[in-house]
């Protein structure tokens, strides 16, 4: 009898338990961490519609529904081939054409998913595709998404498609009431025209604008060395704008463009840049600096304001450029449109720097293929203790040698070179005429100049004494004629040639006024003179001005004689008197 109980009990036990089904081992996504305080109990997860109802021991004992299945929870449709029901967890777990119709408007596709009614959280997995009322598509393996925050998660990798691009993302988190898509990891995002890569993305699927949040590239497919780069910046997929602000970078026709702030146009080409702003150009090996930057890809030119300053680097030396706006651009040769010519223009108070050659004007020109240089309005240029002015200057490079070969200078022009750069003697050679040519020696120093038109040379002559074999003084010659030809010898300047109309004589130190030594419009500048390249860097170095000492001895003397002689006579005279 007693073991005839026993036996009973274990039979009912048995029996008992295949009535109650197994609950499910839920994955942790669905757990509800923060239950709302005397929150009414969550709504059940309604049976709509299906072909038939089983209960096997299939699901552990659960009731399953085959054949076209319908639920509904809160507004939202899901259709099924099948839907196993947990309904102690308020929990459905359906399998085959899972589609899943939110109350917003959005669609959940899948081979499989899970819904908890209680969390209003579900797991859809293999072949999910989501889509949203205005079109975006996001396909994935695995997605989680919260009815309740309205988002979706993924972190199996995915795509997501607005019908223009498509973002290719390890790991996404889409907030479908603000249409923004959160994506970590190496983000893609690609069109017809551009690939955006980079890490740390927000793409806004309203306003198409991307955020971003780390190292990023955006390029031009059609040319992938045109692109943008940058560790934090905005970028708008529909205009093809971008707003850079960390470590940023544009590569446009071989050059880049950085700066502490940025702003690109794609489309039209047009680009700006605040701050620490520089434009290198590798091919011309030039860079400018500044403090606002702007270029205009399409017309290959750019525009520096703010203490700009560029520097063209050579082999054996460097040339630097400073003025208030400084243009760079590229233009074809008109004697072979498939070459490009170089050019900088420096504006309103122009200066340049090189080695062998300083200068200042109003405004700089440099053809940089072709290595002529143009100084226009007050131009002045320096070179090895010698200056030049006139209403024009033009520069000469040889660009193989990268040194200047000669200069031209076209009206009102004047040379001028200390006789002693070694003492402090106010002494000068100068010519000067309506037009000029300078020459460069093979040492890169002023050799030659003729000069055409109302020619004009106050040069100082010395001769070797026989005795000591030193230079002394012989006098100071003026010189005037239609042509002149003179040669730059060490201290002196020798006319070697006078042409047209010519006029010439030497006087003696004590026979010359000392306002007869230099032309009425005599301009030495010791003040504005660049002596470093750092001097372009401000409107002028402001020096201050060397004082030269006048050396009047022989013909204050010779004044001094003429005038006690003059005494002399005047004493010889008689004297008138009076009655």
């Amino acid at each position: 009898m007693r073991l005839f109980v026993l036996l009973l009990v274990s039979v009912s036990t048995f029996l008992f338990a295949q009535d109650q089904p197994k609950p499910l081992q839920k994955d942790p996504y669905f757990t509800n961490t923060t239950p709302k305080k005397n929150a009414p109990p969550a709504e059940k997860v309604k049976h709509i519609h299906s072909d038939e109802l089983r209960k096997d021991d299939k699901y552990d004992g659960n009731n399953y529904f085959v054949g076209n299945v319908q639920f509904s929870h809160q507004g939202s449709l899901l259709n099924a081939d099948l839907v196993i029901v947990y309904e102690e967890q308020n929990f459905i777990k359906a399998i085959g054409n899972v589609k899943l119709q939110n109350a917003d408007g959005s669609v959940i596709t899948a081979d499989e998913m899970e819904y908890d009614g209680n969390t209003q959280k579900g797991i859809a997995r293999k072949n999910v595709v989501l889509t949203d009322p205005k079109g975006t598509v996001i396909k994935t393996e695995t997605m989680y998404y919260d009815r309740l925050s309205n988002q979706a998660y993924y972190n199996t990798g995915g795509t997501i498609n607005d019908g223009k691009s498509t973002t290719y993302s390890k790991t996404a988190t889409y907030f479908l009431t603000t249409r923004t898509i959160d994506l970590s990891g190496r983000v893609k995002i690609e069109d017809a025209q551009y690939i955006l890569e980079g890490d740390n993305v927000v793409q806004n699927q309203n306003t198409n604008i991307v955020n971003i949040n780390g190292p990023t590239t955006i390029i031009n497919k059609k040319n992938p060395k045109n692109r943008i780069v940058t560790d934090k910046g905005n970028y708008n997929t529909n205009t093809k704008e971008a707003f850079l602000y960390k470590n940023s970078r544009v590569y446009y026709n071989d050059k880049i463009l950085t700066g502490d702030e940025m702003y690109y146009n794609q489309l039209s080409g047009f680009g700006k840049a605040t701050g620490n702003v520089t434009l290198d150009d590798p091919n011309e090996r030039r860079f400018i600096k500044g403090g606002y930057g702007e270029i205009y890809e399409k017309k290959d030119s750019a525009m520096m304001t703010k203490n700009p300053y560029a520097v063209k680097a050579l082999e054996k030396d460097s040339m630097y450029f400073a003025a208030e706006k400084i243009i760079s651009f590229q233009k074809p040769d008109p004697e072979d449109i498939k070459v490009k010519k170089s050019f900088l223009r420096a504006y309103k108070k122009g200066r340049f720097y090189k080695s062998n050659a300083q200068g200042r004007a109003d405004s700089i020109a440099f053809n940089e293929t072709d290595g002529v240089l143009h100084m226009y309005t007050n131009p002045i240029l320096w070179s090895n203790g010698k200056q030049v002015t006139g209403d024009k200057v033009e520069a000469y490079f040889n660009t193989q040698k990268e040194n200047i070969d000669s200069l031209k200078v076209l009206g009102n022009a004047f040379a001028i070179s200390k006789v002693d750069s070694l003492n402090m003697k106010d002494e000068f050679n100068q010519v000067k005429g309506k037009l000029m040519t300078v020459y460069y020696g093979e040492d890169n120093n002023i050799k030659e100049a003729k000069v055409i038109g109302n020619a004009q040379a106050i040069t100082y002559s010395d001769d070797e004494n026989e005795q000591t074999k030193e230079k002394e003084r012989i006098g100071i010659s003026l010189t005037s004629c239609g042509i002149i030809d003179a040669i730059f010898e060490e201290k002196m300047l020798y006319v070697v040639a006078c042409n047209i109309g010519a006029a010439s004589d030497t006087y003696p130190m004590s026979m010359i006024e000392p306002e007869r030594r230099k032309f009425p419009d005599f301009n030495w500048n010791t003040k504005d003179r660049i002596l470093k390249w750092q001097d372009i860097l401000v409107d002028t170095p402001n020096y201050e001005e060397v004082k030269y000492e006048a050396d009047n001895t022989l013909y204050n003397k010779a004044q001094e004689a003429v005038e006690k002689e003059k005494a002399k006579e005047e004493a010889k005279k008689p004297k008138r008197v009076r009655r």
